[in-house]
């Protein structure tokens, strides 16, 4: 199959280089039976191609139906991973009143998509190595392992790399895994594929609800392809369906798009929008800023510290009247206006401020900020669900 037929089948958009690269890589080993793990943000479509890889195999037409299984790793707790992943027989375990197949098993002579595979724990990652070593799974409760034959279809949105090397994912099981890997862009990577698929997006909602389409001004095409879209091709669409359905006004400007770009950070605000309009968008700044503000702060904090010290030194020879010549020491840290909101008094001056402190804080005030509501909670701090439930037991907060 051609690329042009597989964005056509599979409804992609763009012609960037990289997510055309990442497309015939697809393609290419698709008949093949390597592991392949995928790499990329939240939102770029790491499933669209764990379906192009699996369809365009040998195994599409075991099992129709079930022959592809997809399983978030991020949300299934981590007490009953083992029993969903390997399936259990009855009487292991409290309440375990029937055998029960997994995931594995019913993958069986197909493709298994183990999404978020950054988040699943030590312990798992031992047991899905023999599995993909041996080809065989040993229910919880059962001694005897079963023989399985099931393509690994692994993705994840960590730095992976990263990870082996902070000893939080077992560096056998990521070359096991990463037989071929395929990278794909986030959308600020491939800026010229933005209008067209705002275009493709706002298209498809002319033709359901039967209302003419929305267009783009030129400064508004601009103000888009700028945008940092953290959350990808699903912000994009979900962002250009509320235009497309809300604005009665069919020609969208700035003014108007402005409206819809609620995450934009301080420091990107000058390249977005007008300069006289920065102050009245610089206030749409929302809590999720905040909070990934407040989680990067502890290094500046500590750089901030010791210019403090200087400071000090500085103004102490000054009083002493041995301050003519004194020069402050040479410093990477540049001071930003936009960073001042941030600098509290309780930050400075509690010198046992530590990350764990501002961790739960930031815990905290996304939890409040949404009500309770863990899984939204979970989104704006960019973890799962389930590690936002360890984190919770870890600092015990009972919300």
């Amino acid at each position: 199959m051609d690329i042009q037929t597989l964005k056509q089948r599979y409804d992609i958009i763009g012609n960037d280089p990289k997510l055309l690269m990442a497309l015939n890589k697809a393609i290419q080993v698709a008949p093949t039976n390597l592991s392949i793990l995928i790499t990329g943000e939240s939102g770029v479509g790491k499933d669209v191609f764990s379906r192009i890889i699996h369809e365009n195999s040998t195994r599409k037409h075991v099992r129709q139906g079930r022959g592809l299984i997809s399983v978030n790793c991020g949300a299934i707790p981590e007490g009953t991973i083992e029993s969903e992943l390997f399936g259990h027989v009855k009487g292991a375990f409290t309440g375990a009143d029937r055998s029960r197949k997994g995931y594995f098993e019913e993958a069986d002579g197909g493709t298994i998509f183990l999404d978020e595979i950054g988040e699943l724990p030590l312990a798992m990652q031992v047991k899905l190595l023999r599995v993909l070593e041996n080809g065989e799974i040993i229910p919880v409760g059962s001694s005897t392992p079963q023989k399985i034959d099931v393509r690994v279809v692994a993705a994840t949105n960590v730095d992976i790399v990263r990870a082996v090397r902070e000893g939080r994912f077992r560096e056998d099981l990521y070359y096991r895994l990463n037989q071929l890997s395929i990278y794909l862009p986030p959308l600020r990577e491939r800026k010229e594929d933005i209008p067209l698929l705002f275009r493709k997006f706002s298209s498809d909602v002319a033709e359901k609800y039967h209302m003419p389409p929305i267009v783009l001004t030129e400064d508004a095409r601009t103000m888009l392809m700028n945008y940092p879209w953290y959350g990808n091709v699903r912000e994009l669409k979900n962002i250009t369906e509320q235009i497309a359905v809300v604005e009665t006004e069919r020609t969208i400007t700035p003014d108007i798009l402005q409206n819809y770009l609620a995450y934009i950070p301080a420091e990107r605000m000058p390249a977005l929008v007008p300069e006289a309009q920065t102050p009245a968008a610089a206030s749409q700044i929302t809590d999720r800023e905040l909070l990934l503000k407040a989680l990067s702060m502890g290094q500046m904090i500590n750089e901030m510290r010791g210019e403090i010290n200087d400071l000090r030194q500085m103004v102490q020879q000054l009083a002493t009247g041995n301050g003519k010549n004194y020069q402050l020491p040479n410093s990477n840290y540049q001071f930003r206006p936009q960073d001042e909101e941030f600098l509290t008094p309780e930050i400075i001056e509690d010198e046992s401020v530590n990350l764990e402190d501002r961790e739960r804080r930031a815990i905290l005030r996304a939890l409040d900020h949404n009500q309770g509501n863990r899984k939204q909670a979970a989104a704006d701090l960019h973890i799962s669900e389930r590690t936002l439930y360890r984190k919770l037991k870890e600092y015990n907060i009972s919300e």
